[in-house]
């Protein structure tokens, strides 16, 4: 851990979540604020995955699940859009091998087949290289949205039953669960989201039921191991009834 970060102590649980979500919020209004282009704010974000992706895998966080572009965000401006995607295949480039190093695992959650060819296939290529990796899964959402994954898991599901794989009355929550995306991974502990906003904005809808929320009024930029021990922190100090009484 990074020297001066500590978690909460005398928490309740004392529990680590073992799946975090976050959604990276507050690049442009970073980069509005000190005079730049919304794409220095994008660049400046990567740096900051980067530091959360260490601090996860220190923390032995089992999953990590960060929203870097939503199915909606196709509607930006076509010059952000196209910045975001070059943003995207150069990231890529300089990460993986270092991810694999780590033993990390990484997975693109979304409908990838919108994107160029030459991005689909480096995505693929960064998903087989660290698919047998055992440490912490990596999952960048992109081109995700909460409605399309719960879309596309019920034609999953459809498909069997249209098959005669499944009978309808055969699908479970946890069956529907593993037709999502996130497949086997454990539900969402603790979502983040940065920058003061306090909506879920269409992200992992199913996988947040009973998540906690921490909203946090930092830019996404600015957000280091500091602020995401505090976000653990919170959490380990709030007591978890999964719909149970008091």
């Amino acid at each position: 851990m990074s020297e001066g970060v500590t978690l909460a102590a005398n928490s309740p649980t004392g529990q680590m979540p073992k799946h975090v979500a976050i959604i990276m919020d507050g690049n442009g209004r970073w980069a509005k604020e000190k005079g730049k282009l919304r794409l220095v704010g994008h660049k400046n974000g990567v740096q900051a995955v980067r530091k959360a992706v260490i601090f996860a895998a220190k923390q032995q966080i089992q999953s990590l699940t960060l929203y870097a572009f939503s199915s909606e965000n196709w509607a930006r401006p076509a010059s952000e859009v196209s910045g975001l995607m070059d943003l995207f295949m150069l990231a890529l480039n300089r990460e993986v091998s270092k991810l694999h190093k780590n033993n990390i695992k990484l997975q693109i959650l979304g409908d990838v087949s919108q994107f160029n060819r030459t991005l689909q296939k480096k995505i693929a290529e960064a998903e087989a290289l660290t698919a047998q990796n055992s440490g912490l899964i990596l999952n960048i959402a992109a081109n995700y949205g909460g409605h399309w994954d719960i879309v596309q898991a019920s034609q999953k599901l459809a498909r069997r039953v249209q098959q005669g794989e499944l009978e309808p009355e055969m699908i479970t929550a946890e069956l529907f669960q593993q037709a999502l995306v996130t497949e086997q991974q454990a539900p969402v502990d603790l979502l983040i989201r940065t920058s003061g906003e306090q909506r879920i904005s269409n992200f992992l809808l199913w996988q947040l039921a009973y998540a906690e929320l921490y909203f946090s009024p930092v830019l996404w930029p600015d957000f280091d191991e500091q602020e995401f021990a505090q976000a653990i922190a919170v959490f380990q100090q709030r007591e978890r009834r999964f719909g149970a009484a008091d």
